[in-house]
């Protein structure tokens, strides 16, 4: 097939973007199809034209125009058929306050406050603070008192509008990266998360050797369940379709949701090729999976 691989954008997230869109392309090529790499920049409305001319459109974009919904709406309103989840789905699991509305009352997630201005935290310490709309942990702060508090969220405010407050809970950190096929919605093994930082933040996410992956997570055959359980629910009642990747804490037996990525990193150091790895998945069978489900809306 032709498919054009859309990586690159104007976020935040641009460098991780451009790694992972391609390792995508040289794992297409390898399979055999005839791909077009489109770095999006400000002349991307520009190019247009080479979105209509392929069979399918592979989306390695993170963060802003990329996850939000928006590249989405326009390959949909050109009618071209696009790998990951529409325009609905990526909207709202883009924003963290949105997904958590969403998700309120059908999975356990934080206490959480939103906030617009500096003053005390309405969470108490320890607290997490994060921006609404954005990825890699970017923004992303666990603050141990009223100082540290009140200097990294003066410092984000500059950035973001508004920030989330959610209590800090303790546990283990487990991302479960979830595929679509022909028989439905196929759970990964579930990767625990032990990074030599606080928590797995932008430098532990990106830089080697600084977080350790257990594959797959030492979990009870209850907990295994209940986590499956959780994420597969967050990933259906948002809407979500193709591939994606759900983020939380296990604490006491309970998996407290915190994110959806809905185009999860596709680096070497990324959470969802491990686990596909794990379960004897080459990064080639991924990414042909990945592509397949893009036939299945």
């Amino acid at each position: 097939m032709r498919v054009v691989v859309l990586m690159g954008g104007l976020s935040r997230e641009r460098e991780i973007s451009l790694r992972s869109g391609r390792r995508v392309v040289e794992a297409l090529r390898k399979l055999g199809h005839d791909v077009v790499p489109l770095d999006v920049k400000e002349d991307f409305f520009e190019k247009i034209s080479i979105l209509k001319r392929s069979d399918v459109v592979f989306i390695a974009l993170h963060g802003t125009f990329g996850e939000d919904g928006r590249i989405q709406a326009i390959l949909d309103m050109l009618g071209v058929r696009y790998t990951g989840s529409g325009v609905l789905a990526s909207s709202i699991c883009f924003d963290k306050l949105f997904t958590y509305k969403v998700l309120k009352g059908i999975v356990p997630i934080p206490e959480y406050k939103v906030v617009k201005e500096v003053g005390e935290s309405p969470m108490g310490y320890p607290c997490v603070i994060k921006p609404r709309r954005e990825g890699s942990s970017i923004g992303v702060h666990i603050c141990d008192d009223e100082r540290e508090y009140k200097e990294k969220l003066k410092k984000e405010l500059e950035v973001h509008k508004e920030m989330i407050v959610e209590e800090y809970i303790k546990g283990r950190e487990l991302t479960v990266s979830i595929l679509e096929t022909e028989n439905g919605f196929e759970v990964l093994p579930i990767l625990e998360l032990k990074p030599k930082r606080r928590f797995y933040d932008y430098v532990a996410k990106y830089t080697p050797g600084m977080t350790e992956f257990v594959l797959p997570a030492p979990l009870s055959v209850e907990e295994e369940k209940r986590v499956k359980e959780v994420a597969v629910r967050a990933f259906e009642e948002t809407g979500c379709r193709g591939f994606g990747r759900v983020d939380g804490i296990l604490k006491d037996g309970e998996f407290y949701f915190l994110e959806i990525n809905t185009i999860p990193g596709l680096t070497e150091l990324s959470d969802m090729p491990a686990s596909a790895k794990a379960k004897g998945m080459s990064f080639e069978e991924l990414v042909d999976t990945i592509l397949r489900s893009a036939f299945l809306k």
